[in-house]
């Protein structure tokens, strides 16, 4: 006979069976974004056509997968009539679609990261008044995902701050002086309440003067070209600035090339207060008593608004320093017998005195080139090194080439090491096999030396194999120019790869030896002479960086 099931039981079982199916993940969220606002030139702007001001919306998809289904945006613009006039961007492509009423948009899938959906163009329609605003916001819509809207509010006329561009000598030495006069005016139609300045400079470049109304920062952090190395000062001026008023900063603000500068860069800009760009975040402020103060330079007879001519707001230079940086590769000597493993620690150091960076291209400032001795197989190469043939063309096999190039990142500090450990077997003990390390630039050849490095002598140097069993030692011949250097054997245990502090572009920045790690030195030389300068390619008439 059966016994019955008790509620309880019976609640219990249904909970289990219940826990036991699968749940459905939720559907993934997206973020839309634009600027918070946008300001319109009055009707019909100064040039007697109405000037247009673009507003771009994007998606942030910061989920791990592509969402491979259609979507679609929308943004209403019946809020805008008789107050600005829209039109899709030349850039935009087929897939939006503009009528009186709105903009609609659709993508096929949304990538990983941040995208744009579409660009606008905004101009004050005829007719409009100042001060009149109206929103634009764009929504999204797809099967099984939701959106987050985004809004700009669009103003017809506001600030605008223009900055005059400096007499600034571009071409330089180490440790010229030069002040930067900074000048600007409200050429907009509202006023503004306070002012920040904002000077930016690169590792070569010092700004002497400190005022307790800045605060000061210094960007450590790795990412796009212009974020590194850069100090930041953000002044705030207090006051409220007339459109049609000119004013000027009365304060010393004296720029200095630093020993190690070589070709840097300077932007400074002015923004209506709230409207900066984020400072750092270990910023501080001085409390030495002085202030930066401004004066108005000439004068023509409420809610802070976006600025209606942001490009005009920023100015910058590019300064050439007559330096120079001398790169030395290091000699590598190792011993083993046949069948080992052993490590090499092949790399450069940068003696100075100066730094050198590629800030507008963001490409490689050096290549390490590697030819590896005759009896030996590379098994393991480090990141930012690839195989290629004896010859220097390309190959598909990483491992066992005969040669290797290996670059670094767009900059090289007055006093950093680049350091690539390999792994090795030594297959056969071949009597006076050398090989080779090389730093300099890439050339469609293979590597030559720079034009801003002083010694080319010590741009190359050996690297020898030495037998373990007490057999003939080939002497490391050291290339002209290069001082003797004191070679350690490396352990006959196979060993695996260490790699401490990674720098740009996968190159790893030597810290010191460790147990096991072959021995490495060399002589520092001191650079002399000028360098040439290196080149930096303009930015865009937009003021958009390389």
């Amino acid at each position: 006979m059966r016994k019955p099931i008790s509620l309880l039981a019976a609640c219990g079982i249904a909970a289990l069976g219940l826990a036991a199916t699968p749940a459905h993940a939720a559907d993934p969220s997206f973020t839309l974004a634009g600027p918070a606002e946008v300001g319109l030139r009055p009707h019909p702007g100064q040039s007697g056509a109405p000037q247009k001001t673009s507003v771009e919306f994007r998606l942030v998809n910061d989920t791990a997968s592509v969402f491979e289904r259609q979507s679609t945006f929308t943004i209403d613009l019946r809020g805008l009539k008789g107050i600005a006039d829209v039109a899709l961007a030349k850039q935009q492509g087929s897939e939006c679609t503009l009528t009186e009423a709105a903009v609609t948009c659709k993508r096929p899938a949304l990538w990983k990261g941040e995208t744009g959906v579409v660009d606008l163009d905004l101009s004050a329609a005829p007719g409009s008044k100042a001060g009149a605003t109206a929103d634009l916001t764009v929504t999204g819509r797809a099967e099984g995902a939701t959106f987050k809207a985004a809004t700009t509010k669009v103003r017809v006329g506001g600030p605008d701050l223009v900055l005059e561009r400096a007499a600034l000598k571009e071409e330089q030495k180490p440790g010229d002086q030069q002040n930067l006069s900074v000048v600007f005016a409200n050429e907009g139609t509202e006023s503004v309440r306070g002012v920040v300045l904002e000077m930016r400079t690169t590792h070569g470049i010092d700004l002497l003067e400190q005022y307790d109304n800045c605060s000061y920062s210094q960007d450590t952090g790795q990412g796009q070209p212009l974020n590194t190395a850069w100090s930041t000062v953000q002044c705030l001026l207090e006051g409220e600035y007339e459109p049609g008023s000119v004013y000027g900063v009365d304060g010393s603000l004296t720029l200095k090339a630093a020993p190690h500068a070589f070709a840097d860069t300077l932007t400074y800009a002015v923004y209506a207060d709230g409207h900066q760009p984020k400072a750092g975040t270990a910023s501080r402020k001085p409390t030495g008593g002085k202030k930066l103060a401004v004066r108005e330079r000439a004068a023509k007879a409420s809610a802070q608004s976006a600025d209606l001519d942001p490009w005009n707001n920023l100015q910058e230079f590019d300064f050439r320093t007559r330096n120079s940086a001398d790169l030395v590769a290091w000699p590598v000597a190792l011993a083993g017998g046949t069948g080992e493993t052993v490590r090499a620690d092949f790399g450069f150091r940068n003696n100075g005195p100066a730094w050198v960076a590629q800030l507008r291209s963001a490409e490689s400032v050096a290549r390490t080139d590697i030819v590896v001795p005759a009896g030996t197989k590379v098994t393991k190469v480090p990141a930012g090194c690839h195989g290629v043939n004896a010859d220097g063309t390309a190959r598909e096999q990483t491992l066992g080439a005969p040669r290797y190039f290996c670059s670094t990142g767009h900059v090289v500090g007055e006093r950093e090491k680049f350091s690539y450990p390999f792994e090795l077997k030594i297959e056969q003990v071949v009597a006076n096999a050398a090989g080779s390390v090389t730093v300099g630039r890439a050339t469609p050849e293979g590597t030559k030396g720079q034009p801003w490095d002083p010694n080319h002598a010590n741009d190359k140097t050996p690297v020898v194999i030495s037998a373990k069993d007490g057999g003939a030692t080939p002497t490391p011949t050291a290339t002209a120019g290069s001082s003797p250097t004191a070679t350690a054997t490396t352990s006959a245990t196979p060993t695996a790869t260490a790699a401490s502090g990674a720098t740009a572009n996968g190159g790893l920045a030597a810290t010191g030896s460790s147990a096991g790690m072959l021995a490495l030195g060399g002589a520092v030389l001191v650079a002399a002479g000028g360098g040439l300068v290196l080149a930096f390619r303009r930015k865009s008439a937009t003021g958009t960086h390389a």
